[in-house]
């Protein structure tokens, strides 16, 4: 018996030990598109659950088309809770693993599931006793919408607790340099869920129902291959209960390191209902017009997002071992990778936009005024990896003032007032044109703070100083 603990101890240690030597040896090129494809395609998947839905529910009308963007705005809720401890805890463990503290990494794994499980439920409870006026502030804009969304919503709303741990484990797993295993699960719920959207919603005749119901039946299955990853060992951590955290410390760390992705997700959430507010003047027409295109630039965000996260476990190992010029050279090569893809996707999307729209709106007027407010944003997609990049830097660093600051400018600082501002303008076109001003002010915020931390960098390689938990744009 104790031969085999012992055992099985060393074979913890010496995957630990490869891991180690994995991220703090590989040549950085290739260790980035190593992880960050793989996590880029985890972004893209989830972004697909959205689509594949608009698509066969636009077959319904375009009510039921406007129904499934009110609900994004809840699941852009539930994957805020799932991001900030996922993201949180996930930082944490980067930089833990860098130090070779295992036990206390496997304390950070646990906890952070356990609350994103007790989070989901206060979610799932909360959400089906006011499932009436969530449904209505989320924007619908007729009887017709609210009863779609609220017959979609109950579904995700009992996925909740699931889809919380989901965004952990896949959180976990990517930062401890296991993006492939994470992959795994996005991408069979992913698949499953186009299989069973026109089964439930065309064969059925299920409806919206059929719809909602794919959605749960993939992320159930997602959570379960997830978790099998952790339960086989195939992760560098473990989810145990015994290894929950009694002390109050560290959830104040995990919560508050996450914090800057709750800011991001919860703003996302907060945008899609100002811009369904909006837009429902306009008519359900439009709504489901601007829901689409909302859609389609969240694959392209997922792009930069995916690619990005990939390189969180990067930066956390190398800094955490006080390899600067890896740091540095991971950050460089990540930005220039991401914006050529991003590049590359914009041109592609701004020829193929009138197509695209044709594929789920049928109104002529609905398919112009999606056609315009897409290719609009085409226009800054190339910049969003800069200030996407500059607040995950600060966030992994521990830097969680400038963390939050950044995450919430392209949304906070600047979507918001574009979208309640612009539309008195310019009417219409001010809603169409909202995202690409904020995008184009996000990125040159993002500037100075990315040169600061550059020029950081620059002085910890020469000193070989230690490393300090917080990083100021002042220093």
């Amino acid at each position: 018996m104790e031969q085999s603990v012992h055992a099985e101890k060393l074979s913890e240690e010496e995957r630990e030990r490869r891991q180690y030597q994995k991220m703090t040896k590989t040549p950085i090129p290739r260790l980035v598109v190593t992880l960050g494809i793989p996590t880029m395609l985890n972004m893209m998947v989830s972004s697909l659950y959205n689509l594949a839905d608009t698509y066969f529910v636009s077959g319904l009308g375009e009510d039921a088309t406007g129904a499934v963007n009110v609900v994004l705005s809840l699941m852009s809720l539930i994957q805020a809770i799932g991001f900030t401890f996922g993201m949180g805890g996930g930082s944490i463990i980067s930089r833990l693993l860098g130090k070779r503290a295992q036990k206390e990494a496997d304390e950070v794994s646990s906890s952070a599931f356990f609350a994103a499980f007790t989070a989901g439920m206060v979610i799932l409870i909360l959400g089906l006793i006011f499932l009436t006026p969530l449904m209505w502030l989320l924007g619908s804009s007729s009887e017709a919408v609210l009863m779609n969304a609220k017959r979609y919503s109950r579904y995700i709303l009992l996925a909740a607790p699931f889809m919380c741990m989901s965004f952990v484990m896949n959180n976990l797993l990517r930062s401890q340099g296991r993006a492939f295993l994470s992959m795994i699960g996005l991408v069979t719920g992913a698949v499953v869920n186009v299989a069973l959207d026109p089964l439930f919603i065309i064969v059925l005749n299920m409806g919206i129902d059929g719809a909602a119901l794919a959605t749960f039946l993939s992320q159930m299955l997602s959570f379960f291959i997830l978790l099998f990853m952790f339960l086989s060992g195939r992760s560098i951590t473990s989810l145990r209960v015994r290894n929950i955290s009694r002390r109050w410390r560290t959830y104040r760390e995990i919560v508050s390191t996450g914090f800057p992705s709750f800011c991001r997700q919860v703003l996302a959430s907060l945008c899609t209902v100002l811009l369904n507010w909006a837009v429902k003047s306009y008519g359900d027409g439009a709504l489901a017009a601007m829901g689409v295109v909302q859609k389609v630039f969240m694959f392209a965000f997922s792009i930069a997002l995916g690619v990005g996260q990939g390189y969180q476990p990067v930066f956390g190992y190398n800094y955490s071992a006080r390899f600067f010029g890896r740091v540095r050279s991971a950050y460089l090569f990540t930005l220039a990778f991401s914006t050529s893809l991003m590049t590359i996707f914009a041109i592609a999307c701004a020829v193929a936009t009138p197509a695209i729209m044709r594929e789920f709106l049928e109104s002529p007027d609905s398919i112009a005024i999606g056609t315009l407010a897409l290719r609009l944003q085409c226009i800054c997609m190339p910049l969003l990896p800069l200030n996407f990049m500059a607040g995950l830097t600060y966030q992994v660093v521990g830097n969680k003032a400038l963390a939050a600051l950044l995450s919430c400018s392209r949304q906070g600082l600047f979507y918001v007032p574009a979208i309640l501002i612009l539309p008195l303008a310019a009417d219409l076109l001010g809603v169409q044109c909202a995202q690409s001003v904020s995008d184009f002010l996000a990125f040159l915020f993002a500037i100075p703070f990315t040169v600061a931390f550059l020029r950081r960098l620059r002085r910890l390689e020469k000193e070989n100083c230690p490393v300090s938990e917080n990083v100021s744009v002042n220093e």
